[in-house]
């Protein structure tokens, strides 16, 4: 605290306002002025190529799929229920990273635990390309998705724990923003480059990723909690530039730690400042996924076939370019917004979205339904194909509510989630925590993947949308009553507010 005390005194000494109304927001402000933030946009560029991995994960099956079905060797030919599999088993494997990612992070840290995601995720497409067999092709993609599953945990903790809070929403924003991306990649790429060079293409990133964070520094917050105080100091530097007078920040954070810091017991769950961020922390996960993003993706080359579109396969980068754009818009705004506003924004705009895609498979059914009536029937041209009749072909409803509910989706309900996981959780149970968020994403997300067939069949195509929007709403209602606003402040603030201080 000496310390502490000295370098608040020299920051207002340095600016000439030493006196008794400056607060600690206005030293906070004093001391960010002197942060360069040019190393640590590096050590986020490092740390986003495993989101990047993680993002082409999730693409790599979209361009495979078909060309693995098609298969002149039968030993790996996929049939419709193996391609099903290959599909959504990367979730089984993220899950289950979700779970040793929580461990990790806390045994060895941060940045060792992003360098050894890199072994699996290039094992994995390593497998993918040697495959002989069907279950080759499954190890791989499980292998990539456990690498998947630690990296969703681990670079949002070491970016919200390397970054100030100034800048800690547009950095934590690039977490999703390279998985689209990633996503994006691997949809563009699938256009020239067949599955196995398609596999190489996705063992890049990571093999970079483990290049760049070999001279990275760990978290200052990690090497305070483990009594490093000299290495927490030199971390900073590098971080904040060699204006800035670390000694000052680096104290605070030892306060914050020697309070909440010590061994994760059962006890600790009764505690509001462990069971309240971990209520929010998991209530996002899973209202992610239910908010419909999987099936709107499943339906997205269906709707731009029933728009005519020829080729759907250049469709789906579209659909992938509209999530990069408005997710680095989210990125540039989210510190200037604040997460809250765009929550809300975000779950409204996706609740009107999926109840209009209710409407849209309504009168799709009872214009299918009506068909044989004389003022409902269908013409045909002489390809066969639906004359572009306005009352008919209902396709541009569904591509304006596709279009509003993946913008909707990439300004608040992508990004936010991850982003605020990595803000609200005390030291000591950050991993752990943040496994159990990670786990309920991944195994609702596999869940749902799963049973959404049979879920429109017992609710209709129709019903199941107004199932989604109806959830969306009920997101709109949890943001509002229980998801505090983190934007400007620091994680040991946001931590207070959960004992019951106001931010």
């Amino acid at each position: 605290m000496d310390i502490q005390s000295e370098t608040t005194r020299l920051l207002h000494a340095e600016d000439g306002e030493e006196n008794h109304e400056t607060g600690l927001r206005s030293e906070q402000d004093l001391y960010l002025d002197k942060v360069k933030n040019g190393k640590l946009y590096l050590a986020t560029f490092a740390a986003v190529l495993g989101p990047l991995s993680f993002g082409f994960v999730l693409g790599y099956s979209s361009p495979a799929i078909p060309e693995l079905s098609k298969e002149t060797d039968p030993r790996i030919r996929l049939d419709d229920n193996e391609a099903s599999w290959f599909g959504s088993i990367v979730t089984i494997g993220a899950a289950l990273g979700g779970l040793l990612g929580g461990w990790m992070v806390d045994k060895i840290g941060r940045k060792l635990s992003l360098m050894l995601c890199s072994v699996p995720f290039v094992f994995g497409f390593v497998v993918i390309i040697a495959a002989q067999n069907v279950w080759m092709l499954y190890l791989g993609r499980v292998l990539t998705g456990l690498a998947s599953g630690v990296t969703s945990l681990v670079v949002p903790l070491y970016i919200s724990e390397m970054a100030h809070e100034r800048v800690r929403g547009t950095m934590g924003s690039c977490v999703q923003l390279m998985v689209v991306t990633g996503i994006m990649g691997a949809y563009l790429a699938g256009l020239w480059l067949d599955w196995r060079w398609l596999a190489i293409c996705g063992s890049i990133p990571p093999t970079l990723m483990v290049v760049f964070m070999c001279f990275m520094p760990e978290t200052p917050r990690f090497l305070l909690s483990q009594g490093k105080r000299p290495e927490a100091e030199k971390a900073l530097r590098f971080l904040r530039g060699p204006d800035a007078p670390v000694e000052w920040e680096c104290a605070r954070i030892e306060v914050s730690a020697h309070e909440t810091g010590g061994t994760l017991c059962l006890a600790d769950l009764k505690n509001p400042e462990v069971y309240k961020p971990l209520g929010v922390g998991v209530m996002l996960m899973l209202f992610q996924q239910l908010t419909g993003i999987n099936a709107i993706m499943f339906y997205a080359e269906t709707i731009f076939e029933e728009a005519h579109f020829k080729r759907s396969d250049i469709a789906t980068v579209v659909v992938a370019a509209t999530q990069v754009v408005f997710t680095a818009v989210a990125a540039l705004i989210m510190d200037k917004a604040g997460r809250k506003i765009l929550l809300i924004i975000s779950g409204v705009a996706m609740s009107i979205s999926t109840a209009v895609f209710g409407v849209y498979f309504k009168l799709s059914s009872q214009q299918h339904s009506n068909s044989s009536a004389p003022e409902l029937s269908l013409l045909l041209t002489g390809q066969g194909q639906l004359c572009q009749d306005p009352q008919a072909d209902l396709a541009w409803l569904a591509l304006t509510s596709m279009g509003l509910f993946i913008t909707g989706f990439a300004l608040g309900w992508g990004p936010i989630p991850w982003l605020v996981m990595s803000e609200i959780f005390p030291t000591k149970v950050r991993g752990f925590a943040s496994s159990l968020c990670v786990l309920s994403n991944w195994g609702s997300a596999f869940i749902i993947t799963k049973t959404f067939q049979d879920l429109m069949g017992l609710l209709t195509s129709a019903g199941t949308f107004w199932l989604f929007s109806g959830m969306c709403a009920l997101n709109i209602i949890f943001t509002t009553i229980f998801v505090p606003e983190t934007k400007g402040k620091t994680l040991e603030q946001i931590q207070a507010y959960f004992k019951g201080t106001p931010l």
